[in-house]
């Protein structure tokens, strides 16, 4: 049975919905993943507010995984632990499948799982209790985080290489932001302008300027 539509009538007690109706006027397209009604309720109203196109959610993390290879959002949310599948397996999938940018959601804090979430591929981490002032930047930060990614799938096949060119990109946008205070974004752009110029690979212009060897 297709995803789409209303929302599914379905006797397992995690049925999939999806927004049944989809204005191209409206921001960013998005699927929340969360187990608790509560907080997912919370969170797609958040979303809304801000402007997004909330066209579908999630209450496990297998569902998650076939919403996005149906909708192919731009961002999905993701809780860190849910039934069926927890959130981290789910975007290793939707990430390694390049559905969409995964920001993960989680009641917990600690280091490692932040770490584990980046092992996974997210591109955002908030944690619960969240707000709107938490989400704008998140999903901003997120979507420029994903197209960065997107540049180097483009370049690298390889997963290992793919993350140690998105290493050494990490590492150049971190010393153009200190030493050239660049913000972000502008980091990345000076890094693909140059890499276009050069005519090579991000991750080429990235591992100069780490080495020290090329300054903008």
């Amino acid at each position: 049975m297709s995803l789409t539509g209303h929302m599914l009538q379905c006797p397992t007690p995690y049925p999939g919905v999806v927004a049944n109706v989809t204005d191209p006027n409206i921001g960013v397209r998005v699927i929340v993943a969360e187990d608790e009604a509560v907080i997912r309720m919370d969170l797609v109203e958040m979303v809304r507010e801000l402007g997004h196109d909330v066209v579908g959610e999630a209450f496990n993390g297998q569902q998650a995984v076939d919403l996005a290879r149906e909708l192919r959002p731009d961002i999905i949310f993701l809780d860190v632990a849910m039934p069926v599948r927890d959130g981290l397996s789910a975007a290793e999938e939707i990430v390694s499948e390049d559905l969409s940018a995964v920001i993960m959601v989680t009641a917990f804090s600690q280091r490692d799982v932040a770490t584990r979430a980046a092992q996974a591929g997210a591109v955002g981490y908030v944690v619960k209790p969240f707000t709107m002032a938490d989400l704008e930047p998140a999903i901003a930060v997120a979507l420029a985080r994903w197209e960065q990614v997107q540049a180097l799938r483009g370049e690298v096949a390889n997963l290992t290489e793919r993350a140690r060119a998105r290493e050494v990109v990490e590492q150049a946008k971190v010393l153009l932001q200190r030493d050239h205070k660049m913000t972000e974004p502008e980091a990345f752009a000076w890094l693909r302008r140059t890499a276009m110029d050069r005519r090579v690979t991000l991750a080429e212009v990235a591992a100069d300027v780490a080495s020290g060897t090329l300054n903008p």
